[in-house]
């Protein structure tokens, strides 16, 4: 898939921008603040509804403007042409468009551009806790499955539903006929979540052990396990972890009404990341915290490409800014690689990267942003 050109409206740093982009590398450089992590914003906002940096929508509008607008313009190999528009204002919320057509629900742009970010947040992945773990899980799949994330949707409804029966209900009997409607739905959903999961954590553990590799990091072997209450047997299939997780919820329901939360079910479980057998959020160093978490987003990039019939785009946010010679090197020989797709790179300082990047000028292309404003660079003669 490659991004033909974007336009940003009344977004954060950006009046009215327009940009065009090429097939390959795209360097966006210029100071901090001049708008560049925007524009990876955008897409973010084009090809999953939502932005990589906050929860809030009213953040993204510039000062005083009323409303914000982002345009997409797309190729595929599948669909020629695909334009993807949003649009958010503070009264009418998030709106969507996909060649003109309004959607019914945001969720339906998941999986239509698939991307894959790096960000120096990705770090959480390894140091943070277990939700930024699920997150990282739960986008990677939904893209590669619509079904899935309708799954999530109906799931994470009726968890909702029964958390607040089960506040509702903290100082007196619960009622058995009210209460277990909403664990079989939980577990009809939660079940095929389980079994979605387990299976794709063994094929993925062969592409991070690929993806660490092309680190150089061969050393030491990756490791990504699934932990949580559901036994690992009972994880075969949807209908078996159903069953299971049945019996789960009935078996907590004393403990979740006195704390008024569900404490069972794929919400509250965990990936386990270890290196040569040792947990990674543990007992790895810094630079491992690093290596892994790129190899991480690489592993991400080599699953969508293989299940998908496009190629994920690339957003990279200042990414080389905390990587030595060496993995600079690899990140840029794979983006110059022509089994990768497109990528948009943003840095503080292009010195170290744009003759490197140049020298496929017909493929790549370097933008200058500052101050919200954008200055393509010419071709070097």
């Amino acid at each position: 898939m490659i991004l033909r050109s974007l336009r940003l409206r009344s977004m954060r740093a950006h009046a009215d921008t327009t940009l065009t982009f090429a097939p390959g590398i795209n360097l966006l450089y210029g100071p901090n603040g001049a708008g560049k992590t925007n524009i990876l914003e955008a897409i973010h906002y084009l090809c999953l509804s939502k932005s990589f940096l906050t929860n809030v929508d009213r953040y993204v509008l510039r000062q005083a403007a009323p409303f914000f607008e982002i345009e997409g313009k797309f190729e595929g190999s599948l669909r020629r042409e695909i334009e993807i528009r949003i649009a958010f204002a503070a009264r009418q919320g998030k709106r969507m468009f996909i060649n003109g057509a309004p959607l019914d629900r945001l969720a339906e742009v998941v999986g239509v551009v698939p991307i894959v970010l790096f960000a120096p947040g990705d770090q959480n992945l390894t140091y943070g806790g277990p939700e930024e773990r699920r997150k990282f899980l739960n986008s990677m799949l939904s893209q590669a499955r619509p079904a899935h994330l309708e799954d999530l949707i109906q799931y994470r409804r009726a968890l909702k539903q029964r958390n607040e029966y089960l506040i509702r209900n903290r100082m007196r009997p619960l009622d058995m006929s009210m209460l277990m409607p909403l664990n079989t739905i939980l577990a009809r959903f939660g079940g095929k979540i389980i079994a979605l999961r387990a299976a794709f954590l063994q094929k993925f553990g062969e592409q991070l052990k690929y993806a660490w590799q092309q680190l150089g990091e061969a050393i030491e072997e990756p490791e990504v396990l699934y932990q949580g209450p559901i036994p690992k047997e009972e994880r075969a299939s949807a209908e078996v972890a159903e069953k299971a997780l049945i019996s789960a919820l009935e078996e907590t329901v004393s403990r979740d009404k006195e704390i008024g939360r569900t404490t069972v079910g794929p919400h509250r479980d965990e990936l386990v990341f270890k290196l040569d057998g040792q947990d990674v959020r543990r007992f790895a160093s810094t630079g491992q915290h690093r290596s892994f978490a790129i190899a991480l987003k690489l592993a991400q990039y080599h699953y969508l490409d293989s299940r998908l019939e496009e190629k994920p785009i690339l957003l990279l946010d200042d990414v080389f800014d905390s990587l030595d010679s060496d993995r600079t090197k690899v990140i840029l020989d794979w983006l110059q690689d022509s089994s990768t797709g497109q990528s948009l790179v943003t840095v503080a300082d292009a010195e170290r990267l744009r003759c490197r990047i140049l020298q496929g000028r017909d493929a790549n292309r370097c933008i200058q942003v500052l101050r919200g404003e954008i200055i393509m660079d010419p071709p070097e003669e």
